[in-house]
Order: structure tokens, then C-alpha cells, then sequence
């Protein structure tokens, strides 16, 4: 299915009539004051995802903080024999670095999700601010150098924990 196939898709989906029928008789202003309200609302619930996203980000580094810092107090010298007891510790907190990523990917997918509903919405608007203008103006995340997504971003920073934690457990069994 290509892009604009999607689009259209997308549009048959969220309208209860098609776009080209245009406003339904009878509801000229009160038709436009709904449709602006949903937008209103649609922008804030996409929002609030987004501050979850965050919250669950700033909760998952924090506890990944935590753990390295003790690691590394009580990492200096490992006993004899340590390194087998570690493996239970290591899985728990791969697993969780495992959930991170695929929350936050979760959240990704949601939101690019949310923001396409959000310009199929705008078709309906006078103005496009968010899909045909900012999103555009971004090169709509294609050129790195324009804008690079956070959400792609940060998914690599539960990665980089991960093998932290690997390499180290690595080190201490080969010590």
C-alpha cells in the first residue's frame, strides 16, 4: 500500500462521511466547532502520551542509573565465584532494558499513529500547522540533519545499558 493509499485510507477511517462530500447539510458552523474541539482534544490525549513516554523514560533511566552506580561501588573487586551469581542479577536487568526498548517503541509507533490521525484531522481545518506545514519544514524526519526524531533516538539508550551491563558482567568472569 503506498503513502498516499494509506492517507486515503486513513480518511475513509476517521470520517464519518468522505472529505469530498464536504460538510454534511445543515452543520456548517457547529459541524467546524466539532471537528475543531476533537482536534483540540486529539492534540492533548497525544500529548499526554508523549509526557508518559516521557515519564516511563525518565523512570527507566533513573533505575538504570541506580543499578550502574552500584555496580561500579561494588564492582571493583568481585570475590572468587562472583561471576556465576551474577548471571541471575544480569537476566533481570537485561529483561528490564528489553521492556524499555520496546515501550518506548511502543510509544513510538503510537505516536506517529496519533500524529497522522492529527493531519487527517487538519484536512478539515483551515489551517495544517502540525502535517503540512511543521512537519514539512522538518523534512518529515527524513534528513537527519533537519530533525531527528527523539523517539529514534532514545530507543538506543536502553540498548547502550544493555551491553554496559553485558561488558561488564563479561569482565568480572574473565577477570
Amino acid at each position: 500500500m503506498t503513502h498516499n493509499d494509506q492517507r486515503s485510507e486513513l480518511s475513509n477511517r476517521l470520517w464519518n462521511q468522505s472529505p469530498e462530500s464536504g460538510v454534511p447539510e445543515g452543520h456548517t458552523a457547529a459541524y467546524d466547532n466539532a471537528v475543531l474541539e476533537q482536534y483540540r482534544l486529539y492534540v492533548e490525549m497525544t500529548d499526554r502520551v508523549s509526557a508518559r513516554r516521557g515519564l516511563a523514560n525518565s523512570f527507566f533511566l533513573s533505575l538504570n542509573t541506580g543499578i550502574f552506580t552500584l555496580a561500579s561501588l561494588f564492582g571493583k573487586s568481585p570475590p572468587p565465584d562472583t561471576a556465576k551469581w551474577l548471571v541471575i542479577p544480569l537476566i533481570a536487568i537485561l529483561g528490564q532494558c528489553f521492556a524499555w526498548f520496546y515501550l518506548v517503541r511502543s510509544y513510538r509507533l503510537l505516536n506517529s499513529a496519533k500524529f497522522q490521525v492529527i493531519g487527517a484531522l487538519e484536512e478539515r481545518l483551515p489551517a495544517s500547522p502540525f502535517w503540512k506545514a511543521e512537519w514539512w519544514a522538518l523534512g518529515e524526519g527524513r534528513n537527519r540533519a533537519l530533525y531527528w526524531p527523539l523517539s529514534h533516538i532514545e530507543q538506543w539508550v536502553p540498548v547502550l545499558f544493555a551491553l554496559a551491563y553485558v561488558s561488564g558482567f563479561l569482565a568480572i568472569a574473565f577477570h
